[in-house]
């Protein structure tokens, strides 16, 4: 995963989800469109993000922001209690 790029702008941001209240299309592969760039933020616990097209799995844990590139798919899995949100950047 690479960082975000400068010049880049946040213009929306997720509510705060908990493990019991992820929307299923992030637990299920997804990618993001063309140019829009996610930062997967986690509060407490731990959050899964996986890779298939790389064969990555990443732990996201809190004070460590994660970037998603645009048009990658990926998904996250839950790994007990977690609170997290994403923001979205073009």
């Amino acid at each position: 995963m690479r960082a975000l790029p400068g010049g880049l702008t946040a213009y929306r941001r997720t509510p705060t989800f908990a493990a019991d209240t992820i929307p299923k299309a992030l637990l299920s592969a997804h990618a993001t469109k063309a140019g829009i760039w996610g930062v997967l933020t986690v509060i407490s616990g731990h959050l899964l993000l996986t890779v298939p097209s790389i064969q990555v799995q990443i732990e996201v844990s809190p004070g460590i922001p994660c970037v998603i590139e645009p048009e990658v798919v990926h998904f996250v899995t839950r790994a007990g209690p977690v609170s997290f949100y994403i923001e979205f950047w073009k």
